[in-house]
């Protein structure tokens, strides 16, 4: 029984290929595709897609249905968020400058598995957001036609009641996936000159919304009369913040279009900030204008903004919302059309996805084979499901990828550089260095014992220190932790702050209502996660990290980062089980395409050197003296080598 368990090595050489990281290249800027998009393209791209089914269609489906006029809090709190999980993914794109944003970021720091599996998820997000989007699409151009559309496929074709999916098929979402897939083939430059259009026609329909709603807003629709401020309290809040994380998922785009930058050291940085600042001020202020212009329990999730100016007596302002709208979702089907391909390609091209995935275009530089099939599986996607399910199924993925990315940073700025040399371990003797001070036969002498520990104190400040080692300051105290390799310390206080992070929001959310937990247990265990998530925090801040790198970084590491990871946590323990039981069928789904073709076709595989057996061979001289030889064994030239040795060792 025993013979068929794996052996130790065996599991142990598993887990390292689960956990390889990515080699980079030397020249990073080298690439395949063409570095022709400056900040204000990159700007314009992350507004984009931000800027759009969020704020058509979000804004009223959270006020009436989740949070009330509080939508502006959960906005608020979302923004926050979103701002944390962007500031990583503004240095990781200033340090890697390579397509495949959330993906490529974990691969370079976590470990390949997890790569894999986020942008597993990252492609079902783009996938869900673009179909999300188009179905939003045309459901505003229908609501211009007074639903003639939506009447006359439901007569002609037929309707149907399965849950989650649309009760018809939305063919007009389908066309207009397909006539964007085909823009998007023709190559970045054009893709960005139709952002620039659409995004320029979406600015000012917002400034129209602004000015207009404020003109016709009533502070009374705030009151309690009309339900208060906010009519599903806290909880209400904080689910609508969840949802509201569809709004943001926009300025993923810019990293992942850090290969086709000019300057992406500096444009990426600038780009995100930009982007989520103006996105994110946009969103307040229409809420503000929404619930106010007329009560937020007669929203309609469908039209909001739209139907709140026809019921306030302008048609004409209506209608030219709608149509603004329209073009507003055109620059998010462009920004997920044009993200969703690339991270497809970087995938293929490390061999973890299917190579045929990874084929440019000579001429318009773009990945065309990930655009035409991935655009096929929008199509198909926004023509049957629903609008509703798709959304609650995009945020989890969303949240999942700036999780791993903001415990990559933690990771990555603890790690020693490409080209730093390896520190020794502790016992181990330094290269003896130049003496300054003294010379070598001048001796100086210490009266006093404190004297000589204020010689050592001294030594060891100006003792060079590399990232993940423990600080100077904490060695009395934390000695024991002198042994192992830089980094590896880190990297287990980021788990157990992760896991901590997860029980102590498990407690948050569960605690009074699933769980049923009495006060004192429910305190307890809230203080005890709380302390391990703390302590977690202090044992990485005891650590050196980088200093001094040419890009952008993320202030406050490794606090920032912790924050985000509580927070997307918290946030994602908020969604629906049902959306929980479709992501983990697809979490299994992706595993099945991992472990089929991922693991053995990856590059870092390719790269690891081919075990070889050995033979150790004892020759004994004339003399007494016993030698040992190791070779290779080598099954068809083994005698004839083997005597080759023999005769040559008898001669000797």
């Amino acid at each position: 029984m025993a013979r068929w368990l794996p052996r130790s090595t065996d599991l142990t050489r598993f887990c390292q290929k689960l956990n390889r990281v990515k080699t980079l290249e030397d020249d990073m800027m080298e690439t395949s595709f063409n570095r022709c998009l400056s900040t204000i393209d990159l700007t314009l791209l992350g507004i984009g897609g931000m800027v759009g089914s969020g704020l058509y269609v979000l804004t009223g489906t959270v006020a009436k249905e989740m949070a009330g006029p509080a939508v502006i809090v959960s906005f608020i709190i979302a923004g926050f968020a979103s701002l944390l999980a962007a500031l990583c993914y503004a240095e990781f794109g200033a340090r890697v400058p390579k397509t495949g944003s959330a993906y490529m970021f974990t691969y370079v720091s976590v470990g390949e598995i997890w790569a894999f599996l986020i942008g597993w998820n990252v492609l079902l997000e783009y996938m869900i957001g673009g179909a999300a989007v188009a179905r939003a699409w045309s459901g505003y151009l229908d609501s211009i036609f007074n639903h003639k559309i939506k009447n006359f496929t439901e007569t002609h074709v037929g309707t149907w009641h399965v849950p989650f999916l649309a009760c018809y098929p939305d063919f007009l979402a389908a066309a207009i996936l397909l006539i964007a897939t085909a823009f998007i083939s023709f190559g970045a430059k054009v893709s960005s000159w139709l952002n620039h259009v659409f995004s320029a026609i979406s600015m000012g329909v917002i400034l129209f919304i602004l000015i207009m709603g404020f003109v016709l807003a009533q502070p009374k629709n705030w009151s309690a009369q009309e339900g208060g401020f906010a009519p599903y309290g806290l909880s209400g809040i904080m689910a609508g913040t969840a949802t509201c994380f569809y709004a943001f998922v926009g300025f993923d785009v810019i990293a992942a279009s850090s290969e086709e930058a000019r300057n992406p050291q500096r444009a990426v940085p600038r780009a995100i900030a930009f982007s989520l600042g103006l996105a994110t001020g946009a969103y307040i202020l229409v809420s503000v204008v929404l619930t106010l212009m007329v009560p937020w329990h007669t929203l309609d999730p469908d039209s909001a903004l739209a139907d709140a100016f026809y019921r306030r007596g302008y048609a004409w302002a209506g209608f030219l919302v709608a149509a603004g709208s329209i073009c507003a979702m055109n620059t998010v089907l462009l920004s997920n059309l044009f993200s969703l391909p690339r991270i497809v390609y970087a995938m293929a091209e490390d061999g973890l996805f299917f190579r045929v995935f990874s084929q440019v275009h000579p001429r318009t530089q773009v990945p065309v084979v990930g655009i035409v099939v991935f655009g096929l599986l929008m199509a198909l996607l926004a023509l049957v499901f629903d609008l509703e399910a798709l959304v609650q199924f995009l945020s989890i993925g969303t949240l999942l990828a700036y999780t791993f990315v903001a415990a990559s940073i933690i990771v990555l700025r603890f790690q020693q550089q490409k080209g730093d040399v390896p520190v020794p371990a502790a016992g181990s003797q330094p290269s003896p260095e130049p003496h300054e001070g003294p010379s070598a036969g001048e001796l100086k002498e210490y009266e006093s014992f404190s004297d000589k520990l204020q010689l050592v104190d001294r030594d060891k400040s100006k003792e060079h220190r590399e990232p993940g080692q423990l600080k100077a300051a904490f060695e009395p105290y934390l000695e024991f932790l002198s042994d192992f390799y830089p980094g590896e310390v880190v990297t287990v206080a980021v788990v157990t702050l992760m896991v901590s992070a997860i029980c102590l929001c498990s407690i948050l959310v569960f605690g009074s209502t699933h769980l049923h937990l009495p006060t004192w247990s429910y305190s307890l265990l809230l203080v005890l996660f709380s302390l391990g998530f703390l302590l977690s925090l202090l044992l990485i801040w005891a650590h050196e990290q980088q200093h001094g790198t040419q890009t952008f970084q993320i202030p406050l590491v490794p606090l920032s980062p912790a924050l985000s990871i509580l927070l997307n946590i918290y946030l994602m323990l908020k969604l629906s089980y049902m959306t929980w039981l479709r992501f983990t069928v697809w979490l299994l789904l992706g595993l099945l395409v991992y472990f089929g073709y991922g693991i053995w076709h990856s590059k870092e595989n390719l790269r690891e050197p081919r075990a070889q057996r050995l033979s150790a061979r004892y020759v004994v001289f004339p003399s007494g003296s016993l030698e040992e030889r190791v070779q290779p064994v080598q099954p068809s030239a083994q005698p004839a080598s083997l005597t080759e040795t023999d005769t040559a060792d008898g001669k000797r």
